[in-house]
């Protein structure tokens, strides 16, 4: 199979309607946060029997249609030795891999932070395809205040995505690109339009530059929200209204679809509001790649205890199949207390 074949069949199944992503991402410091959370201890044994619980959940895979993984969880295995991203796969679901090197402070920007990790990434592209990632996501966040985020911030991150990405497809990987405007702060829902608008214009300018095929990737942005400290917040067919809008301006058709990440929503909060998107006409598929807003019931219903593995489970495959609704326009509230 040669490099686009590859492409195009790992984009065909991350793509399928009423499905998402499942973000198992998370780097060592914050599964620490989650699991202390949770009254569990981050040891490394501890974070794999916690992933062998999320991957293994029976049916996942109808409402899942990839994971992406931390690099940490590549070369795990389950209790019964399979690697981790086996078990995945044997669920049809297709194994992912974060690659970003994480967010620092951009020099000379104040209160702006670029992401770094480009070196060295085609040879670690190839060392995760030997373990069975088939696709990357790499993350670059944005901050909204009076001057944030800057130009220079703007620019300088959207490059890098798209760096990332030529560089993914080149391995035939297809990339996640994540430009993510932060729901942290007190600015109101046109505010956070208009820098995702320009955030997004950017990413898509230098994706045109670097020679990035649109068909064959993935793009998961944060919804048009406003700050969580803003005195009101915003409905679901509003922040249907401005995501639709907002991204009508500046995503081009020929991207196969939109992959929302919840972005500190709770996890009632974020599906309500892919419903709410989806229910309204748009020329992509929109589903969810969402990390806190699937995993935080089934971290609470685990808490680090071998009896509650059926019970972490079963709150893992609820909000996945609740989502899954919601990527069809077909969630009614209703429907979490069955």
């Amino acid at each position: 199979m040669n490099l686009q074949d590859q492409l195009e069949n790992t984009i065909s199944k991350l793509t399928a309607p009423g499905k998402g992503l499942l973000a198992a991402d998370e780097s060592t410091a914050t599964i620490t946060k989650r699991l202390s959370a949770v009254g569990v201890e981050s040891t490394e044994e501890n974070r794999r029997q916690y992933r062998s619980l999320i991957l293994s959940a029976p049916g996942l895979g109808e409402s899942i249609s990839g994971v992406i993984l931390y690099e940490e969880t590549l070369s795990q295995r389950d209790d019964n030795g399979t690697p981790l991203p086996q078990v995945a796969a044997h669920q049809g679901i297709v194994p992912g891999i974060k690659v970003d090197k994480g967010k620092g402070p951009m020099p000379n920007a104040p209160g702006d932070e670029i992401t770094s990790g480009l070196d060295g990434l085609e040879e670690r592209l190839e060392h995760y395809r030997e373990l069975g990632a088939r696709f990357a996501k790499w993350r670059s966040v944005y901050h909204i205040a009076e001057h944030n985020p800057g130009a220079a911030a703007i620019e300088a991150n959207a490059e890098v995505l798209a760096r990332y990405a030529a560089i993914c497809q080149c391995q035939g990987v297809v990339p996640i690109v994540e430009p993510e405007v932060l729901i942290n702060g007190s600015h109101g829902i046109d505010r956070c339009a208009e820098v995702s608008e320009a955030v997004i214009r950017a990413v898509f300018n230098a994706l045109y530059r670097h020679g990035v095929q649109l068909e064959t990737m993935i793009l998961k942005p944060s919804m048009i929200t406003p700050g969580q400290e803003h005195s009101r917040q915003a409905s679901p067919e509003e922040v249907a209204e401005f995501t639709l809008r907002t991204f009508r301006r500046c995503v081009p058709a020929a991207v196969p679809v939109i992959h929302f990440l919840s972005g500190g929503q709770t996890p009632e909060e974020a599906t309500l509001n892919l419903n709410a998107i989806n229910q309204m006409a748009q020329p992509w598929t929109l589903g969810f790649s969402y990390g806190r807003a699937l995993q935080e019931p089934a971290q609470k219903a685990w808490a680090g205890h071998a009896e509650n593995w059926q019970a972490a489970q079963t709150a893992l495959l609820k909000r996945a199949r609740l989502n899954s609704r919601a990527c069809l326009g077909e969630y009614q509230p209703t429907m979490e207390a069955a």
